[in-house]
């Protein structure tokens, strides 16, 4: 019997310069949002509008939410030891749940006041809307910029958000445009009904796909039944056994598994090659493998 490691050791950061320039275009994202939306709260009292106030709330949470991202981010990029054996990468996606149902509570505030500000529309001040959205598209634009590179799940949910606060602006924007030549009030709180709508549909999602990693399913992009078919295709493999595949963060996957082979007198190290050529880019992550002869038995969960 023979336990074989390929790929990166556990818990090893094989990022880790992704992780220090993600790091530094969260915290740069964290003070662009908690600056603009200090800005959008006068702009927002300025103008009477619903839209920019409400998004002045979805900047404050994504500012908290940026904040946390920036910590936990760093925090997960910190290697294995005696209490995370795999290292600390999960922590990204603990990040990524609380950003996304942050965003969750906040859209279904700004909906609710959105809809009574179309029960009863008052008046804005279109072009001061109209030169705020011009800001907050930029703002928002440039730090979806520094963010967007990110694989993991935290990293997502965060570019999500800004992409998100972008399209906002730029909706924002054409609605200014339209007001300041027809007089059309409800068009603010509709519009912000409609991002918001938007932005819970997303961060629902968000959150259901973080769960599942957390619940440590299969990564979707994984067929188990082909990679299965395709190890049992390799030559003295008579059986795989005990196999299961998960991801720590959403971009690292993790692979484990034990073959029992035909011939006992084979040579251990070749199969162990052929296995992780037919595992394909899957080898390229954390696999490990136990090679069994016909009279051992495997301890361990039943799998597919």
């Amino acid at each position: 019997m023979g336990h074989d490691h390929h790929g990166q050791p556990h818990g090893c950061d094989h990022n880790h310069s992704s992780h220090g320039d993600v790091g530094k275009g969260l915290a740069l994202a964290f003070f662009l949002n908690l600056s603009f939306a200090i800005v959008e709260v006068i702009g927002g009292l300025y103008t009477n509008s619903i839209a920019i106030l409400s998004d002045a709330l979805h900047d404050f949470g994504d500012a908290s939410a940026l904040g946390l991202a920036w910590y936990l981010e760093k925090f997960s990029g910190k290697k294995a030891d005696r209490t995370h054996s795999y290292g600390y990468r999960r922590y990204s996606l603990l990040s990524a749940l609380i950003t996304s149902t942050v965003l969750v509570c906040g859209s279904i505030v700004v909906a609710w006041r959105a809809f009574d500000r179309i029960l009863h529309p008052e008046p804005v001040k279109a072009g001061g809307m109209m030169i705020l959205a011009i800001v907050g598209i930029l703002v928002n634009g440039f730090a979806f910029k520094v963010t967007h590179r990110g694989h993991s799940h935290n990293e997502k949910a965060i570019s999500l958000h800004l992409l998100e606060d972008v399209l906002g602006w730029v909706a924002v924007l054409i609605a200014s445009i339209v007001m300041i030549f027809v007089n059309a009030p409800w068009l603010d709180p509709a519009l912000s009904l409609a991002i918001s709508v938007y932005i819970l549909w997303g961060a629902i999602k968000r959150i259901r796909e973080t769960s599942l990693v957390f619940l440590q399913t299969v990564p979707s992009d994984v067929d188990l039944v082909a990679v299965r078919s395709t190890i049992l295709d390799v030559a003295d493999v008579a059986s795989v056994e005990d196999f299961h595949v998960w991801s720590t963060d959403g971009s690292q996957i993790i692979v484990t598994l034990s073959v029992r082979r035909k011939s006992p007198a084979s040579d251990a190290s070749t199969l162990r090659r052929e296995i992780s050529k037919a595992l394909g880019n899957l080898a390229h992550h954390h696999v490990t493998i136990e090679i069994l002869d016909s009279s051992e038995t495997v301890h361990g969960c039943e799998t597919l």
